[in-house]
């Protein structure tokens, strides 16, 4: 369980590393992302886009 948490988080660091291109795809903004400010800064979790990376990632590893 403590690797799959581990994968988790790592996905979402990279995803909010790629939010700006990703936005341009229009990703980022699907309903289960989070959005807010906090301690002077904007947050951001993109949840749902990263549920949706890793299940492409899935079908992509099952095809190939």
């Amino acid at each position: 369980m403590l690797r799959w948490l581990i994968v988790v988080l790592l996905a979402l660091v990279l995803v909010q590393g790629l939010t700006a291109w990703l936005r341009k795809i229009g990703l980022g903004r699907l309903p289960g992302d989070l959005h807010f400010r906090a301690f002077g800064r904007d947050w951001e979790l993109p949840l749902a886009t990263a549920l949706l990376l890793s299940w492409i990632a899935a079908l992509l590893q099952h095809l190939f």
